[in-house]
């Protein structure tokens, strides 16, 4: 029995670096630390504007407290057309999603369709719901009718893009079953490729009916309904307790909307 061989001799564990290249591991950290300092002191930082502004801070923040729900009508009118919005932009959002994912899909979509999905959802991606909203506030209006117009291309892009991985991603085996079989593409598409990602689509709608349910509260600010508009008036009329009640009720109903989605997953699966 050699030494090392010995119950004796002590073994410790290491954890393995993330990258085992120590050059390129401290290189990293010290490009980081580099980019850090230029960054910080390249940008205009107006320090005197910054401290002149911690005591209106304060002063809003102590005018928020106690919160005040006097005006609690147009607290519930908010969010009843927030609630309409998000509902009715994740339905169809989703909906709109299903046959943009299959388009967008590389092994079920031929590749001018492929392209055109992805276009799409690539699109649909890539701007911020503000600015959307801001388009869309100014193409039909203020109102309810901008946000649903918004959050829908939100979600579309959203769940659009997770299940187009998601059908890139299933189990090909029941396809060339169908296929075998004689069975059409709409066919395929119905008992091989959407029972796959149906769990896979109930949990993404119920995460964009959460995301859809905050994201109304931003585009409200804007003008485009729900009740980031009221919290926009009570901020311009400096009724900061009001604006406070309305900000913890978003919290409250974010935090409810949370347990309710994951009972109905826990339900699901």
């Amino acid at each position: 029995m050699t030494p090392s061989d010995s119950p004796a001799s002590p073994r410790t564990w290491k954890k393995p670096p993330f990258i085992a290249n120590p050059v390129i591991r401290y290189g990293i950290f010290i490009v980081a630390a580099i980019y850090l300092v230029w960054a910080f002191g390249s940008l205009p930082f107006n320090w005197a504007r910054i401290s002149e502004g911690l005591p209106r801070a304060a002063r809003i923040f102590s005018g928020g407290f106690p919160p005040s729900l006097e005006r609690y009508e147009l607290l519930l009118t908010g969010f009843k057309e927030s609630f309409q919005i998000a509902i009715l932009a994740t339905l169809l959002g989703v909906f709109l999603s299903i046959p943009f994912a299959v388009m967008a899909a590389r092994n079920i979509a031929p590749m001018p369709i492929y392209v055109i999905g992805r276009a799409v959802i690539i699109i649909s991606r890539s701007f911020h719901p503000v600015i959307v909203a801001i388009l869309f506030v100014a193409a039909v209006g203020f109102g309810p009718l901008a946000g649903i117009l918004t959050l829908t291309l939100y979600s579309i892009g959203f769940v659009g893009k997770l299940l187009a991985e998601e059908i890139e991603e299933i189990d090909w085996g029941q396809v060339e079953a169908m296929r075998a079989a004689g069975a059409g593409y709409i066919a395929t598409l119905y008992y091989a490729v959407f029972p796959q990602i149906l769990p896979r689509q109930v949990g993404l709608s119920m995460y964009q009916l959460d995301s859809n349910l905050r994201a109304s509260a931003v585009v409200g600010i804007v003008g485009a309904g729900g009740i980031g508009g009221t919290l926009m008036n009570a901020f311009g009329r400096y009724d900061y307790d009001f604006a406070f009640a309305i900000l913890l009720v978003i919290i409250a109903v974010i935090l409810l909307s949370e347990g309710i989605s994951g009972w109905v997953r826990k339900k699901i699966w």
